[in-house]
């Protein structure tokens, strides 16, 4: 568990910083940047949280950290999906700045109950 753990902390960290370069690449006009912020705030703080669950003092405390950690993922799926949809920045976009994949937050859009403890489920979003 500890290896999938510092697996998973590597690919928050990574994720943050394609969404930083995501957020640099928008259009300078005023929906961008109020929508950029939000997307930067949501998928940057994913890591942050995911850090926190793994220091949890009990199981309850690390399944309720990555409860945060999912409303995170969930929020940043919806800023990046109302861009896309406001034509603020286009499906390739997201291909250049989020590279190897289209996917967003999904990798941590699902919990489920393995052995004595939970892991994160890939799913793929629509993006």
């Amino acid at each position: 568990m500890k290896r999938d753990s510092e697996a998973m902390k590597r690919r928050t960290k990574a994720f943050a910083l394609r969404i930083l370069k995501l957020y640099r690449s928008l259009p300078k006009t005023g929906e961008a940047r109020i929508l950029g912020q939000q997307v930067l705030r949501s998928g940057t703080s994913i890591g942050a949280n995911y850090c926190a669950a793994c220091r949890g003092r009990s199981r309850a405390e690390f399944v309720a950290k990555l409860g945060i950690v999912l409303e995170e993922a969930d929020e940043t799926v919806f800023w990046l999906e109302l861009m896309r949809e406001a034509s603020i920045f286009f499906r390739s976009k997201v291909a250049r700045s989020l590279p190897g994949s289209q996917r967003t937050g999904g990798d941590f859009c699902h919990i489920r109950p393995h052995g004595k403890g939970f892991y994160l489920c890939n799913l793929t979003s629509n993006l």
